[in-house]
């Protein structure tokens, strides 16, 4: 009798692997690529990335009718912003290249530029628009707005003084001085220029350093009463007032008044369904709504991308909260951790807001949404705080030498310009034929 043959793996037939192998293999590299030290890193950069270059996209179709109603180019705000988004470009690389003791030695001068600038809206050099003056001109067509940049100079000395003082927060007056008359001098200068938006920013950057230094909750819960009464004053007078009271359905709730805005708003992002009317293709444009490539920008992405766009734009802020969350985790340095959930804080709770202000949850405040609105100083130094955390993300434990040991870009190109001509018939440099 003959007998049965066996098929032996590597013969034949093929090993069939343990049912649920599959499945532990890929939990397990999808873990490994988690833990790595560069997830931080490429999650930030990948994040930003994106949302900049939608951005540029968005601002083109939403100011293309507006410029061309003016008489002008319909590219010129684009080319505006994209000549700012190359202008912050080297700076945010040059940003990266900085260890956090480079930023240790630059806090104190950077807050002291900060505040310096800040001053000169109360000099002939101040610009004001729509009741703000927190603007100033350095020249024709360059105009800058000096509360931007006390953002990150305000962020990066906060994580310098507090990191310091750690072990002594339980204390209130170690949390008052010397921090409470710096923030109260920039915060005020922002607010003596009736910018209540850019002040609320300001409050959520310090309430995020304060947070993660350590600070009590006592004394973290008598700061922010504080401060809701200061902006509760700031927000009871003029048009600000009136706004609160349209989100309401006040008396002044007026659809052609000063609900004007948050109306045309909601209905560009009700008009857009799912999948969106198409790139170019938005109604609201067409001078109805009021800032739609600055503060209402994303009414027109909801109207032209649809919920597809706008859950795009809050996925990959997302992802920038949490590769911010990864560097505040991961860093052992405590001026790291207070200065990145300075910027988290800054950058996340901006773009909230601002979603808030489109989609009605928020009175309109006049905040862009960071990256992605028109708007060459919030552009710039948005991009140089990225920059600064990115920074932060490269000094991660182990992440340097992770970096260093992966092929560059240009030599990864050369392999796969290699491997393409010798697959056309080109033969490798150390062949034996011939």
């Amino acid at each position: 009798m003959a007998s049965p043959s066996i098929e032996r793996p590597g013969r034949g037939a093929t090993a069939r692997p343990p049912r649920g192998s599959s499945r532990q293999t890929l939990r397990a590299s999808w873990a490994s690529h988690w833990d790595s030290p560069v997830t931080s890193y490429y999650l930030l950069v990948g994040a930003a990335s994106l949302l900049l270059v939608l951005g540029l996209v968005m601002v083109l179709s939403s100011s293309s009718v507006d410029s061309l109603a003016a008489g002008d180019s319909p590219y010129k705000v684009f080319l505006n912003q994209a000549q700012f988004a190359l202008m912050g470009l080297p700076l945010m690389i040059l940003a990266t290249r900085i260890r956090p003791a480079g930023y240790r030695r630059i806090a104190w001068p950077a807050l002291a530029a900060a505040v310096f600038l800040q001053l000169l809206i109360f000099t002939p050099l101040a610009v004001g628009t729509k009741g703000n003056v927190n603007w100033i001109s350095l020249g024709p067509g360059l105009t800058i707005q000096p509360s931007e940049f006390s953002k990150i100079a305000l962020a990066v000395w906060l994580g310098v003084v507090l990191a310091r003082k750690q072990d002594l927060l339980h204390d209130w007056k170690h949390v008052a001085i010397p921090a409470g008359p710096a923030v109260a001098l920039v915060v005020g200068l922002v607010m003596v220029g009736k910018d209540l938006g850019t002040a609320l920013i300001f409050i959520l950057l310090v309430a995020g350093a304060l947070f993660v230094a350590g600070v009590p909750l006592r004394i973290y819960s008598a700061i922010g009463a504080g401060t809701l009464v200061l902006v509760a004053i700031a927000a009871s007078t003029g048009n600000r007032s009136n706004r609160i009271s349209a989100l309401l359905g006040g008396e002044v709730a007026d659809p052609a008044g000063v609900g004007y805005q948050a109306k045309r708003g909601l209905e560009a992002l009700g008009s857009g369904g799912f999948a969106g009317v198409g790139l170019g293709a938005s109604r609201e444009k067409w001078s109805y709504l009021p800032e739609a490539h600055n503060d209402f920008i994303f009414a027109v992405i909801g109207e032209e991308l649809g919920l597809l766009g706008t859950l795009l734009v809050l996925l990959l802020f997302a992802i920038l909260g949490i590769g911010m969350v990864r560097v505040i985790r991961r860093h052992p340095a405590p001026m790291v951790k207070i200065t990145t959930a300075a910027i988290g804080c800054w950058i996340i709770g901006q773009g909230l807001i601002n979603i808030g202000v489109v989609i009605g949850l928020l009175p309109v405040i006049g905040v862009p949404l960071p990256l992605v609105s028109a708007g060459g100083s919030a552009l710039i130094a948005t991009m140089l705080a990225l920059g600064i955390v990115i920074s932060f993300a490269r000094d991660e434990p182990g992440a340097r030498e992770a970096l260093a040991a992966r092929p560059s870009v240009v030599r990864r190109s050369i392999a796969v310009v290699s491997g393409a001509t010798w697959r056309r018939g080109g033969r490798p440099q150390n062949s034996d034929d011939g």
